[in-house]
């Protein structure tokens, strides 16, 4: 597979450590790493499977890898050994202490309809089970796809007028260089802020430069009748992730038991059926701590996923709701970085540096 060129909005950082895990698998470092390091498995991470649209201002494509690199992901952990399973037999395994072989479990996040029609494929073409994690403030329309509407506000306007808490700021966002620096001005800055107050900022942006939010996430979102079509395929599960996607550390404890409970309502009336897995929203390691863990276990749920990165270890069957995964995404297209990622070197690495945890 070949490393895609770093696109606009991409962060320095991980060009940086694109090419240290490069260099580990050119060093064959990864195969020398006690096996102990590599766990019994693994919950690989996704949200967006499509082609890229060749825009080079693009800060969300982090969130994006190719079917191409998919099924590549799909193949190379095939020749490695691995068992590709479901959640639930994830959790049995764990549970029972079975490690014959190590795993792989695919989770998709969000609910994106190219989940439908560019990630369903592959993994129907190769038997793989997968999972998406549905918000399902998506279909039913009262949630949106705050973070990518903030993209095209940004991709289209030659300067904005943003209401910070501190005052209105005028960024200008003219040549692509603009645009990524007022990517990282204002969105870094506006998620500080309660999400409803973010929501609305972005909201207002979208409405002044003619934008229409809601659209924009029926476009890229699976509708009910979608995600119904999803969940009729054998190999998919479709499990809770909220109903409007908020970062539930940021909410008081009622609000995030709402914000769970809601979801779970809108998929029992939807689907038919009670989801026994969740995953929390948001990539940051403090987007859900220890008392959301145990809101998610009052639910009782089977599993709960976080965003925290590390690799499956059997001492997980007893931090069930605190689950962490690898991230496959649009900065790191690379099976030899999978196959890296998936040694345990890097992890034990950034640990000492207080880097990646694997919780």
């Amino acid at each position: 597979m070949n490393v895609p060129i770093q696109r606009a909005g991409a962060d320095p950082r991980g060009s940086w450590a694109k090419t240290a895990l490069l260099a580990l698998h050119a060093s064959g470092a990864h195969r020398l790493a006690p096996r102990s390091l590599a766990g019994v498995g693994a919950i690989l991470m996704l949200h967006r499977v499509r082609e890229p649209d060749g825009a080079a201002f693009a800060p969300n494509d982090i969130l994006e890898v190719t079917p191409s690199f998919l099924e590549a992901t799909i193949l190379r952990l095939l020749d490695l050994g691995y068992d590709f399973v479901t959640l639930d037999e994830a959790v049995r395994r764990l549970a029972e202490k079975h490690f014959t072989k190590p795993f792989i479990v695919f989770t998709l996040d969000d609910g994106y309809r190219d989940n439908l029609t560019d990630a369903a494929p592959v993994f129907t073409r190769h038997n793989v089970p997968f999972t998406v994690y549905l918000t399902t403030g998506l279909p039913d329309g009262t949630a949106e796809l705050w973070w990518i509407i903030l993209e095209r506000i940004i991709a289209g306007a030659h300067e904005i007028h943003v209401r910070f808490a501190e005052g209105e700021e005028r960024i200008v966002c003219a040549s692509v260089e603009e645009k990524k620096a007022a990517w990282k001005n204002i969105y870094w800055r506006l998620r500080a802020y309660p999400e409803d107050a973010m929501r609305g900022e972005i909201r207002r942006l979208a409405a002044e430069q003619g934008i229409d939010s809601a659209a924009l996430t029926g476009e890229i979102a699976m509708s009910w009748d979608e995600v119904r079509a999803l969940a009729a395929n054998p190999l998919a599960s479709i499990e809770a992730h909220t109903a409007d996607h908020y970062a539930l550390a940021k909410l008081d404890a009622p609000h995030a038991h709402d914000e769970i409970a809601h979801g779970l309502a809108r998929h029992e009336a939807e689907l038919g059926r009670r989801p026994r897995h969740f995953s929390y929203p948001y990539g940051a390691p403090d987007s859900a701590g220890e008392r959301d863990f145990a809101i998610a276990r009052d639910f009782g749920f089977a599993s709960a996923t976080t965003t925290r990165k590390g690799l499956l270890r059997p001492d997980h069957a007893s931090r069930l709701m605190a689950l962490p995964r690898v991230s496959l995404n649009g900065h790191y297209q690379d099976v030899r970085i999978v196959e890296v990622l998936l040694s345990g070197l890097p992890f034990a690495l950034a640990r000492p540096l207080g880097g990646a945890s694997i919780d």
